[in-house]
């Protein structure tokens, strides 16, 4: 198990970067801009460097589902390694099946 610390600021990160989604790619969109006079630009990159560092996407860190942990992690189950294992040798992940050759 992760420490709930670990998981409680990563799920603050997913709300606080869902909520200023919006304004963040609005100040993209101007730094992007070639017809914004440079100035203009300029105050968008400060405007943006002054929003909260956690607001960005990139911090998400992804996390198994059932226990937190953030290391070998399967996107398409939204878990880790070791809880994918267990699970489908109990049965509980349909269509999973293991290999043998």
């Amino acid at each position: 198990m992760a420490k709930k610390s670990s998981v409680e600021t990563n799920n603050r990160r997913k709300r606080m970067s869902a909520s200023k989604l919006a304004t963040r790619n609005s100040l993209k969109k101007l730094i992007r801009s070639k017809d914004l006079p440079l100035s203009e630009r300029v105050k968008a990159v400060h405007k943006l460097a002054e929003m909260p560092r956690n607001s960005s996407s990139v911090r998400i860190r992804n996390r198994c589902a059932l226990t937190g942990r953030a290391r070998g992690y399967y996107r398409k189950f939204g878990m880790s390694r070791i809880m994918l294992r267990s699970l489908a040798s109990e049965g509980f992940l349909p269509g999973v099946v293991k290999a043998s050759w």
